[in-house]
Order: structure tokens, then sequence, then C-alpha cells
């Protein structure tokens, strides 16, 4: 994938190698490095000032932490794309750094591509989870049958909007799509966060991904 030189990134992680390599790998695909911090309190401040396009935090730095940061960012009312990356698998882990206000949490002993792959996906106001942790399941599958599934529930045009929502398209490009207005998919995505017992956009997300139903690109 190849950025366009006008996307801009700060990069936050207590590892100067670390940090190191992803401006290198940024820098590789056209993107420009504003600003390198090592704990969560200076990168806050730094993105505050800055404001780039993205920000790629660990979550798991020294006093203020990745999470925390990403929370006091969102409280604040900064809508920079965040993006965390972890060694942790743990579901408790990636829940509460989308929570948080997140765009996507990634493994760090993944490969790059999914880097540039979650950068992709989130410009156009998607969710991204490493495939890694789709892959090794540690969202738990459902134990209800094909005939409790709640997906059973919704009707065609629901099934549709509840597909490009979980993979990252927004409420004027499902319309465009479906040729119906932003209102219209609205009041779909109510019911059918409704019937599936969801009540946010992350929620949606953990459930597609615990039935496998989610893909690494939003659909075009």
């Amino acid at each position: 994938m190849q950025e366009s030189a006008a996307t801009t990134v700060v990069l936050a992680d207590d590892h100067a190698i670390v940090r190191e390599g992803i401006a290198a790998l940024c820098a590789s695909h056209g993107m420009r490095v504003l600003g390198q911090a090592a704990e969560g309190g200076a990168a806050v401040e730094m993105i505050t000032a800055l404001d780039p396009d993205f920000a790629i935090l660990d979550v798991h730095m020294p006093g203020v932490t990745g999470i925390e940061a990403v929370r006091r960012l969102r409280t604040a009312g900064c809508t920079v794309k965040l993006i965390m990356l972890s060694i942790s698998r743990e579901e408790s882990t990636v829940l509460e750094a989308l929570r948080a206000g997140a765009d996507a949490y990634l493994l760090k002993d993944g490969p790059g591509r999914h880097l540039m792959d979650a950068i992709t996906f989130v410009r156009d106001g998607g969710i991204y989870v490493s495939p890694m942790l789709r892959g090794a399941g540690i969202f738990g599958k459902t134990e209800k049958s094909h005939s409790e599934d709640p997906l059973a529930a919704l009707s065609p045009r629901e099934m549709e909007v509840f597909s490009y929502l979980v993979n990252g398209l927004r409420a004027k490009d499902i319309a465009d799509l479906l040729e119906i207005s932003p209102k219209t998919v609205d009041t779909y995505r109510a019911s059918l966060m409704r019937k599936l017992n969801v009540h946010d956009l992350v929620g949606l997300v953990k459930f597609a991904i615990e039935r496998n139903l989610t893909t690494t690109s939003p659909h075009r």
C-alpha cells in the first residue's frame, strides 16, 4: 500500500528501537512522522499540539499507559485515528483499548502489512483488529445453535447494513450503495443493534469477530 505523503503520524513506545522500526516502515510507505514519544503523557501533549492524521501507541508504557492516553485524547474531543500496538492477546485488553476509543489493535509480532491494512481500514471509519487475534480465537465462539443465533432475526436489508457497518463503511457510503437515505440506514442500524442486544459499534464488531464475519479491508 502506498500512502500519500500528506499522511502524518505520531509514534509512542517506550522502546526506541521499536519506534525507529515503525518510523522506517511508515516512511517507506510515503508517510511523514511528526514526532515520537516514550510514554503516554508526552504522547497526549504531542498529538494535541501536532494534530497528526494517525497516532500509533504502545498499550503498555510507563507512567501514562497507551490506553489511558487514548482515553484522555477522546475525552478532550481529539479525532485523530488511534492505532494500538501490544504483545497482549488478552480479550479484556483488546476490548478495553477499543472502548477507550482506539480505532485499531495490532500485535507487535505481526507483519508490517497489518499496520498498513489498519491505516487503510480505519481511515474510512472502521475498527480494525489484528487477523492474528481472530485466527487465534481469543473471542469466544457462541455456544448457541444456528436456530438460536440472533442473526436469524435480522431482515435481509438489516443483514446488509450489519455487514457494511462491521467492515468499516460509514452511513453515507452504505446509503449510496443501497440507494437509500442515511436516515434510513440509521433506522436499520438501531433496529439490528436492538435485535442483537448490542449497544455500540465496538459491541457490534465484537459480535462479528466472534462469528468470523469481519474482513481485513472494507467492502468497496
